[in-house]
């Protein structure tokens, strides 16, 4: 007997959309509870989904999947087990690869490898033999094993790092068919990344401003307002009551919103995903320059989008002084560290969180105003002696 669809969007329909929202798909035979609670509250979510965001859920009898398209794609957006370019591509010649096999099919892995090297267009070409293009090779097998693109069935791809002859052998599932998106026309007739975001708008001229913003609120750390006339940032002041009241009713978030920026908090962050303040060393640091700018505020002039635009050199000098103050309660991996290793690793986490961007020489930092909201400092009383943590 088919159970009834509950119309209300509640407790379990705002857990569902929390799966859809972090995970790239739900698969029956790996979560058969999350599974079902999204298909007890199928479409409560969908209609919100569509309202909203104007996203797709797709709903198999295999698995469940939200085409999660981004207003503007970010680098953390990526694959994050992949180091360079050359993983991407690998990645791609792979799932053509897979789309000449039919379900359940199995393959060695030389036969992959020899399709991708015949294949590959790159200029640098690729070579087996070379220890960084098998390193990508594992990446990309590791990546597609984790998302179930495919199966081992015997061997290990780890001693491919040694020996490029190693075989194993592999079989295709039924999610290699359905992991990359349709699109409603040829891709060849697209000539950048810019042509397919905009491919996706034509479907969403009702209500695209709405939807834009909630897309940006839920996918990405936080929304800077970009200039005086910002129509997604006015849209966010003009209707942050009515926004505020939806998001809460909706989801565990609350909508934070200030004179550059806005986002999504949580009182109680799933252990799962991430959400800033984290446990990572390099967080530590990044509070206590958020509070050390915060004293120091008075020595800067924000630009009119509420950034401070720093030069490498004005970086370093602030990463000096909390060397001095803090370092003897930072991990041995930072006391250690050189002022350089700690600014890249400073900028890399900010970037990330969208808290910062440079220009291609990194000798100008534009610190955004997402950082200023968040700051701590250890206790006045605080030594740092009993403080030995790696």
């Amino acid at each position: 007997m088919e159970q009834v669809q509950t119309v209300e969007f509640d407790e379990k329909a705002i857990e569902g959309l929390e799966l859809l929202l972090h995970e790239f798909w739900i698969l029956r035979s790996e979560n058969p509870q999350e599974y079902q609670l999204i298909r007890e509250r199928e479409k409560v979510l969908r209609r919100y989904l569509d309202d909203k965001f104007g996203l797709l859920l797709i709903v198999h009898q295999h698995f469940i999947k939200l085409e999660k398209i981004p207003v503007e794609p970010e680098p953390w957006m990526g694959i994050s087990s992949f180091q360079e370019p050359r993983d991407y591509a690998l990645f791609c010649y792979a799932m053509a690869f897979l789309e000449e096999k039919s379900v359940g099919e199995q393959f060695l892995l030389s036969e992959l490898a020899d399709e991708i090297r015949h294949d590959y267009e790159g200029e640098e070409g690729i070579d087996w033999t070379v220890y960084t293009h098998r390193k990508s090779l594992i990446r990309t097998i590791k990546t597609m094993t984790d998302l179930h693109l495919i199966r081992t069935v015997d061997g290990n791809i780890q001693k491919f790092d040694h020996d490029d002859e190693h075989e194993v052998l592999y079989e295709t599932t039924v999610y290699s068919k359905y992991f990359i998106r349709s699109f409603p026309e040829d891709l060849t007739q697209f000539t950048c990344w810019q042509d397919l975001l905009q491919e996706d708008w034509k479907f969403q001229q009702e209500d695209e401003r709405r939807k834009r913003v909630y897309r940006q609120l839920f996918f990405s750390p936080g929304v800077h307002r970009k200039s005086t006339n910002d129509p997604d940032f006015i849209y966010i002041r003009n209707f942050r009551n009515r926004m505020a009241e939806d998001i809460e009713k909706h989801s565990h978030y609350r909508l934070r919103l200030f004179k550059n920026t806005a986002f999504l908090s949580s009182q109680e962050p799933h252990f799962k995903y991430e959400y800033f303040p984290d446990n990572k060393a390099v967080t530590d640091v990044l509070l206590q320059l958020s509070f050390l700018l915060y004293e120091k505020r008075s020595s800067f002039s924000p630009l009119e989008s509420g950034d401070l635009l720093l030069t490498t050199g004005d970086f370093d000098q602030l990463i000096m002084e909390l060397k001095v103050q803090n370092e003897s309660g930072w991990s041995k991996y930072f006391r250690e560290a050189s002022v350089e290793t700690i600014r890249k690793e400073c900028l890399s986490s900010m970037k990330n969180w969208m808290m910062a961007e440079t220009d291609e020489s990194e000798a100008m930092i534009y610190i955004k105003p997402l950082f200023g909201i968040l700051a701590g400092k250890y206790p006045d009383d605080f030594t740092g002696k009993d403080d030995e943590s790696e």
